[in-house]
């Protein structure tokens, strides 16, 4: 199970100490990237519909990607941040299950990592707007991901391991929800990543089920039980997941990303992804573009 963790590759895209105030407030942000904090000074406030965390001084939190937030400042607070990428051959994302906001009391080899990254990368501000509606474009995300490419590459490397270490810290049993070793849940971890790692193929409920020698009811009652959203409904959301990234990092042609991610036709992708999204993939991709 532990070699599976090595299957995703972090890459950094920015990082800085920045001061902020009451204009840190910024809701229903969905990244298609992971993002870090350590706070050093001041309060806030992290949230969604499922919880509620305040930042608090010493401590760190990672929100990882596709995972909805809203940020809030009352008045004043200070913070290291790290936003980066993740890549993995298969398409999977170590958090895929995890989608929720972190929060762990803060070392001093997690500081350490964090100012070890601010000086090994000093360019990576977010010196345009601290607003994700200005920063998350395509054109300003593939500027820091070629910055990569003109770094030493002692300093490359340096940078993915300190990303790996900080974001080990947030892999506890307590925190990280590991494989379960009974028969059951294994079964539904074998589903969720055969999904993740098909996207591109026809997946069906009834195909899932035959996998793990379960009739197609049962087995949706058991997904349901383990994840909390009935298979055909976890599958769809993890394409349109998918055609996001796509769409925000890539050139390729709406058609060419329905069939990537498994839609038989355009406009069926279409449909799918307004109805989760709320936009149609033309308006994502425009809102992606434009500066």
């Amino acid at each position: 199970m532990n070699r599976s963790l090595l299957r995703s590759t972090f890459i950094l895209l920015n990082t800085d100490y920045v001061q902020l105030n009451k204009n840190w407030n910024y809701k229903n942000v969905t990244s298609t990237f992971y993002r870090l904090y350590y706070i050093d000074s001041g309060e806030g406030k992290l949230y969604n519909t499922d919880s509620a965390v305040k930042l608090e001084v010493d401590h760190l939190y990672l929100i990882p990607s596709f995972t909805t937030c809203n940020y809030y400042c009352d008045s004043y607070l200070s913070q290291y941040y790290i936003s980066f990428a993740e890549e993995s051959l298969d398409g999977a994302s170590l958090f895929s299950s995890n989608r929720k906001i972190f929060k762990i009391k803060a070392t001093t080899d997690a500081i350490n990592c964090f100012k070890r990254l601010l000086f090994l990368n000093p360019n990576r501000s977010l010196h345009i707007s601290y607003n994700p509606k200005v920063y998350e474009k395509r054109p300003v995300l593939k500027n820091y991901e070629d910055m990569n490419q003109l770094m030493q590459a002692s300093a490359y490397m340096e940078t993915y391991g300190l990303l790996l270490q900080l974001v080990s810290m947030f892999l506890t049993p307590e925190l990280f929800l590991l494989e379960d070793k009974s028969i059951i849940h294994s079964k539904i971890s074998d589903a969720i990543n055969y999904i993740q790692t098909n996207l591109h193929q026809n997946i069906t409920v009834t195909q899932l089920a035959k996998r793990a020698n379960h009739n197609a009811d049962y087995f949706s009652r058991l997904f349901f039980e383990n994840t909390g959203e009935r298979p055909l409904t976890y599958i769809q959301s993890k394409r349109i997941e998918r055609a996001q990234l796509l769409l925000t990092t890539t050139n390729l042609p709406f058609y060419d990303i329905a069939a990537e991610t498994g839609f038989e036709t355009l406009s069926y992708f279409s449909r799918i992804f307004k109805n989760i999204t709320g936009q149609t993939p033309g308006a994502y991709k425009k809102s992606c573009l434009i500066m």
